[in-house]
């Protein structure tokens, strides 16, 4: 679950500091509950299969989708039949678990879960209650052998093997709790994962805070634009500079998206919503002869109504070498001689 970030979540500022008794309450009930499970006084649920959660300490785009396709790959690449659960986080899927088609109705299923089901070419399961979602996943496709909890960090009710945190330091803000800062968690759960995935360079506070856990760069990678009404179709950033550009992002940190764009040597116009922003066609109008460009999680939302010259810009997370070497090595144990 992610939310465009309030300006004060920047700094620690009298806005941010009049709501820290209440960030205080947040974090006393967030760690009662996490200590309930982990007394036995709340249920845990363990299902037949490894289950490796992906997730991250703070609210906010910190990378977790592109990790998760990531992950997707790198465990088929090493014979594994993953699947992916997913609240489904935007959607309309209130009760039970539904699987999500690769041309899925992002409305009904939420933007992230369709958008991984169209690109891992694997199961995509979604509902608040992830046990139920895995087990439903499991029953359809026995073959799945690894479960990946997309944004299940604190879901406590499922049990996992492997809990892997994405870390973006520039969404974290004033390293506050909820409500007075960004923070579901404390920087301190960062030396309880198994490791952790990092966008950028961490602080030597936040590195202090992660203790011995392994932290494996990865940053993410575009290349081609495709056209949104025929992926088959695809434009380079060299033959789109000098065109009209204006790029739309509804995503955790659509600044991110404009910077990379830029970066190519493009000139656009940015467009910025609030993360899960449910489009509408007024918000695509173009002037004639212009281009819109738009991330894939947008793209699977506005595809039904946007113009022609509408092109999404796929990246891929590139991550540093021996992260998926460790999660086999969690889930299965050290390799033998």
């Amino acid at each position: 679950m992610a939310h465009q970030a309030p300006r004060f979540w920047q700094k620690r500022g009298f806005f941010a500091l009049g709501l820290l008794p209440l960030a205080a309450l947040y974090g006393a009930l967030a760690g009662l509950r996490r200590r309930l499970y982990a007394w036995g006084l709340l249920q845990v649920v363990r299902l037949p299969v490894p289950v490796i959660v992906v997730g991250n300490i703070g609210v906010g785009g910190s990378g977790k989708t592109p990790t998760t396709l990531w992950l997707v790959e790198a465990l088929r690449a090493r014979g594994r039949h993953p699947g992916i659960i997913s609240r489904g986080y935007g959607g309309q899927i209130r009760e039970g678990v539904a699987a999500v088609p690769p041309d899925g109705d992002p409305v009904r299923f939420g933007d992230e879960p369709v958008l991984m089901a169209s690109r891992a070419r694997c199961p995509v399961f979604v509902g608040r209650d992830r046990p139920a979602a895995g087990a439903a996943l499991l029953a359809a496709h026995p073959e799945v052998d690894v479960l990946i909890a997309d944004d299940g960090l604190q879901h406590y009710r499922l049990a996992r093997q492997v809990e892997l945190v994405v870390v973006d330091e520039a969404t974290l803000g004033n390293l506050w709790r909820l409500p007075a800062g960004p923070l579901r968690e404390a920087p301190s759960r960062l030396a309880e994962a198994d490791l952790i995935l990092a966008q950028g360079a961490l602080s030597d506070g936040l590195r202090a805070a992660a203790g011995p856990v392994p932290v494996f760069p990865f940053r993410l990678e575009g290349g081609d634009f495709e056209r949104l009404g025929d992926r088959t179709e695809r434009c380079s950033p060299a033959r789109m500079a000098g065109r009209r550009l204006h790029a739309l992002a509804g995503i955790g940190r659509p600044e991110r998206f404009f910077s990379q764009l830029e970066s190519l040597g493009l000139s656009i116009e940015r467009r910025p919503f609030p993360d899960h922003h449910a489009f509408t066609p007024d918000d695509l109008v173009l002037p004639e002869g212009d281009v819109l460009l738009m991330t894939e999680k947008d793209g699977v939302k506005c595809a039904p109504f946007a113009p022609r010259e509408c092109w999404v810009w796929p990246v891929r997370a590139q991550v540093a070498p021996g992260a998926v070497d460790l999660i086999l090595e969690k889930l299965d144990g050290p390799p033998t001689a």
